[in-house]
């Protein structure tokens, strides 16, 4: 039987979303046996996934500009290979300074793996199958989301913590192999376009700031960078609006649309990204449990994630996404509102009920959401919106991480993470539930901004 061209695209976008996000997500299982290893205290520890997604948020904005000059497949190729590199370097790893250094590395190769993947999908699938299509690639976030704790619990508790490094290694070697046998096309949409060096370089510097001086933002310090940060991105964005080949074209954010699913995006991520910690913390440091128990009751939210999105992007195709963006996000506000009362004392079973709502909300937010984004701009700033949504949700994901680091260094100082410190747990666990219940209002007032503008889209989707 003959595979299409299309299938080929879809399942390229599918494994390497896959494999990207389980190990970004899944090592949040490992971190404290990684912690013993190199004897790190909470604040070192809480940068072992921070890490990743500081240097895939600094990179992912000039990834969108290289992706469309020099091609969509040459930079998906190129971002498994470093992927795959930095991922054979964390596992042989012998310091805490060597493993963050080849995160380091994984940060920069997943930056390319992000943006190439969703913008191939976007140019090799048609229009009207769009949110269908994003809707798969999705899953394999969602299904990566939900059985990397099952299987880096295992892995962790059966083989040690490195064991997580070594299964992505044969299948992004897959990946390597089909792009390179199977997908002969290639997508140039900015060939003609001049590398914005001083733009990248800007952006990079200032989301560094932003998001170093967030995670110590009670220090002066932090709060100094934090503003530096904020003042340097303003600079970039107004420096875009006057070149003639931005890294990032500024002017998408006319479309209410693009900029008002890129916000729900932004606080999603925020909001739901820390959850998973915060869970794995109160499983193992507050109720005792071991790393493979952890991990089996965390698969309950991403593996309804990964049943509710393909459905709810193929239904994004016939009803407006953002409407069921706003519906989803709502459900997933509900679901940590009841988190921020989590306790020693709470019930498994509430704390279960938790779980799903907040699966079925994002899963019923993200695809449509995502399929907003990439359909609010013409087809040939795919890249740039891939980016964008890309971007989104590194931020995001940095931020709800750096959330973590700095209410944890708040309420515990620089205590090591221990069942002893229980209480302060629970207290910094609770704060953080209740900022991110927050983040997800904000979410839903974003998308009905979205809902009433005039702006179209550029499918065949009925408004």
């Amino acid at each position: 039987m003959k595979i299409e061209f299309e299938t080929y695209v879809i399942f390229v976008a599918f494994i390497t979303s896959f494999f990207a996000v389980f190990l970004s997500n899944g090592i949040i299982i490992g971190v404290p046996a990684i912690a013993h290893d190199f004897a790190m205290n909470n604040v070192i520890q809480n940068w072992v996934p921070t890490i990743l997604f500081l240097v895939v948020a600094i990179c992912t904005v000039p990834a969108g500009q290289i992706s469309g000059k020099f091609g969509v497949k040459k930079s998906l190729l190129a971002g498994i290979i470093v992927f795959l590199i930095g991922s054979i370097g964390a596992c042989l790893s012998f310091s805490t300074e060597s493993f963050l250094i080849f995160r380091i590395v994984q940060g920069v190769g997943m930056a390319f793996l992000n943006v190439s993947a969703m913008a191939m999908v976007v140019h090799a699938v048609k229009p009207q199958n769009r949110g269908k299509a994003l809707g798969f690639t999705v899953t394999g976030v969602y299904l990566a989301t939900s059985l990397s704790p099952v299987i880096c619990g295992f892995l962790v508790h059966n083989f040690g913590w490195r064991s997580m490094f070594y299964v992505v290694i044969p299948f992004l070697v897959l990946c390597i192999i089909l792009m390179i046998t199977k997908i002969p096309q290639e997508w140039k949409t900015y060939q003609h376009d001049t590398i914005d060096k001083v733009g990248s370089l800007m952006y990079g510097i200032g989301i560094l700031l932003f998001v170093y001086g967030f995670t110590t933002l009670i220090t002066t310090t932090g709060k100094l960078l934090v503003v530096a940060g904020i003042i340097l991105l303003v600079i970039f964005g107004l420096y875009e609006l006057r070149q003639k080949y931005p890294v990032f074209n500024m002017n998408l954010f006319r479309n209410r649309k693009f900029t008002s699913s890129n916000i729900a995006a932004l606080c999603s991520y925020i909001a739901i990204m820390v959850v998973t910690t915060i869970l794995n913390y109160h499983f193992q440091y507050v109720r005792g449990w071991n790393a493979q128990m952890s991990g089996m009751i965390l698969i309950i939210t991403p593996i309804i994630m990964a049943i509710m999105a393909p459905n709810a992007g193929k239904l994004s195709d016939k009803i407006h996404p953002q409407k069921l963006a706003a519906i989803g996000i709502g459900i997933a506000a509900v679901a940590l509102a009841i988190l921020t009362f989590l306790t020693g004392d709470t019930p498994l079973y509430l704390v279960v009920i938790a779980m799903v709502l907040e699966g079925f909300g994002m899963g019923l937010f993200s695809s449509p959401n995502m399929n907003a984004i990439m359909s609010s701009v013409p087809p040939k700033d795919a890249p740039t919106a891939s980016a964008s949504q890309a971007t989104m949700r590194t931020i995001g994901q940095t931020m709800s991480l750096g959330l973590l680091t700095l209410v944890f260094s708040w309420v515990m100082g620089s205590l090591d993470l221990a069942p002893q410190y229980a209480s302060m747990i629970v207290q910094a666990s609770q704060i953080i539930c209740l900022i991110c219940t927050i983040a997800c209002i904000l979410a839903v007032f974003a998308s009905l901004v979205g809902i009433r503008s005039s702006d179209k889209f550029n499918t065949d989707r009925p408004e």
